[in-house]
């Protein structure tokens, strides 16, 4: 590709630091412009590459009418096209919105709904989950298409649908502050619908300078990453190499079989796992490539205390836990040298931390309680939840952030994750919005009501579970309610576990008690998608 750094001037904004993604492309391609910045496997970039893309597709997209503040919808998986248009929106203002590939229904409608973009850029082969929606109220005008469109894909729509233009002539960069928005990213609701994080430039520098510092990540490093860039642990590996003077390197997906085979191939000094991959890891039998690696260390949040050093002993990788979410920052962890397992480690530098009872009050060290958040350096959490202003407000009520996890502190100032306080699911490494699923189990006729609830996995996250109470006279067979379910959720959100019941335990108002049916969990009655010999469909 064509290196020129024409575009890639100083940016001055008028402040003492300029934290924006525009000017952190300049830092870069005028340190070491010809240096690897990123590569899909496919396409490569250097720092220099990397200005002249994202200025290009910035003139690509304000010729299509996108301005500084619109949003634009991305749905697409890990590759150039992807950060092309990250890029290219941050170089013009827009605000690009990076949507989970698996998002259907009732989410993905909201998620559209919500941002309010008129311009979606897609992969053609996730465009079938968009047709299928009720549009009504959607702002969406056109999409933009990525690869080949056929079959579903490939069906006329309502919106003016093309190929992914050609690169545009350059554009100056916009001139930005550090607490303009770069992205929403969505969260799944706990009690509720999905939640847009609006993420301010400098909350991602922060998540690259606190994270490449914690990973000890070095001029010449090679970060791999098979985690979806549609959230934040990958979206801010970008910038951890950014930051310095290192490559990031992304594959499609994650793949048990073939993940150190990928560290070898692409020569990676440090990798990114999330805490269900290493017990899945471990299950498989020794290979070669094990040992054939550069790896040194893995960003691993979440991965309990006895795998970890199971894991390192095996291959040699070093695992790095920490804690942070989409509204905050890599707020409490350290360096390898301060690990301990089973613990998330210290508060960092630059953030407060407090663990409270329900009225905000702190809890003695020693006892659970919630973990609540908030930071020294000017936009390093988010700005708030997109649309959402009583959401925001609870949230960040008292001016701190309110996690909703449930944490204990020791005495010696290390923090210990207990569980979540919230009524979310954590599976595979993504979010599940128990409300949402609801939604659509409710939407079946059979339903009389359902209740989603987490329960344990023998890979240290959570699986789902529905206890259904069905209509009078009504049947209804597991397997035709997980059909219902497939092309309405994302094919991780899909419950594992169904179990009928008469009726469901419910308080004095009619509130079910999912404590009770958490306690009780799978039992002999209950039917498993797993051993039924059905498998969900993955596109």
């Amino acid at each position: 590709m064509e290196t020129t750094v024409k575009h890639c001037g100083s940016q001055d904004s008028g402040v003492a630091n300029n934290y924006t993604l525009p000017a952190l492309l300049a830092a870069r391609a005028a340190r070491h412009g010809d240096a690897p910045l990123f590569s899909d496997r496919q396409t490569r970039w250097s720092g220099n590459d990397a200005c002249t893309v994202a200025a290009r597709r910035a003139g690509s997209l304000a010729a299509d009418g996108v301005a500084r503040g619109d949003r634009v919808a991305l749905l697409c998986s890990n590759r150039a096209e992807f950060m092309e248009v990250v890029l290219g929106c941050a170089w013009l203002g827009a605000v690009v919105v990076p949507i989970n590939t698996a998002s259907r229904g009732l989410q993905l409608e909201h998620i559209l709904r919500n941002c309010g973009a008129r311009l979606l850029v897609a992969e053609a082969h996730f465009v079938g989950a968009v047709t299928a929606l009720d549009t009504q109220d959607l702002a969406l005008e056109r999409i933009w298409l990525i690869g080949e469109a056929s079959g579903e894909a490939a069906a006329p729509t309502q919106w003016e649908t093309m190929p992914l233009p050609p690169l545009g002539a350059p554009l100056e960069p916009a001139a930005l502050a550090d607490g303009d928005p770069l992205a929403i990213l969505y969260t799944s609701g706990t009690s509720g619908l999905s939640k847009g994080v609006i993420c301010p430039h400098a909350q991602f520098y922060w998540w690259g300078h606190y994270t490449g510092r914690h990973l000890g990540v070095t001029a010449g490093d090679v970060l791999y990453t098979c985690l979806p860039l549609f959230h934040t642990n990958a979206f801010s590996s970008f910038y951890q190499a950014l930051l310095n003077d290192a490559e990031l390197v992304v594959d499609r997906r994650f793949s048990a079989s073939g993940f150190f085979d990928a560290l070898v191939a692409t020569r990676a000094t440090v990798t990114y796992v999330l805490g269900a991959m290493v017990p899945i890891l471990l299950s498989r039998p020794v290979t070669a490539a094990e040992r054939a690696h550069r790896v040194r260390i893995a960003l691993a949040p979440g991965v309990p205390g006895q795998f970890q050093e199971a894991f390192t002993a095996r291959c040699g990788i070093r695992l790095l836990d920490g804690y942070g979410s989409t509204e905050t920052n890599f707020a409490i962890g350290g360096g390898i040298e301060q690990q301990r397992p089973g613990y998330m480690g210290q508060v960092a530098a630059g953030f407060e931390a407090r663990v409270v009872n329900d009225h905000d009050q702190p809890v003695p060290d020693g006892e659970p309680g919630e973990l609540i958040l908030r930071a020294d350096r000017p936009f390093a959490f988010a700005s708030g939840y997109f649309g959402m202003p009583d959401k925001t407000v609870e949230a960040w009520r008292n001016l701190w952030f309110h996690t909703g996890d449930r944490v204990v502190r020791e005495a010696d100032g290390y923090y210990r994750f207990v569980d979540r306080q919230k009524d979310a699911i954590r599976r595979r490494g993504e979010n599940i919005s128990s409300f949402e699923v609801e939604q659509v189990i409710l939407s079946h006729p059979a339903v009389e009501t359902a209740a989603v609830f987490a329960v344990q996995s023998a890979l240290a996250e959570d699986e789902v579970m529905a206890m259904i109470a069905l209509r009078e006279d009504a049947r209804l067979d597991p397997l035709e309610l997980i059909q219902y379910c497939e092309p309405r959720l994302p094919y991780f959100a899909v419950p594992r576990y169904v179990e009928f019941a008469r009726e469901l335990p419910k308080t004095e108002n009619g509130k079910i008690q999912k404590y009770k049916l958490r306690e009780r969990g799978v039992t002999a009655q209950t039917w498993d998608l797993e051993t039924s010999g059905y498998r969900l469909k993955r596109s």
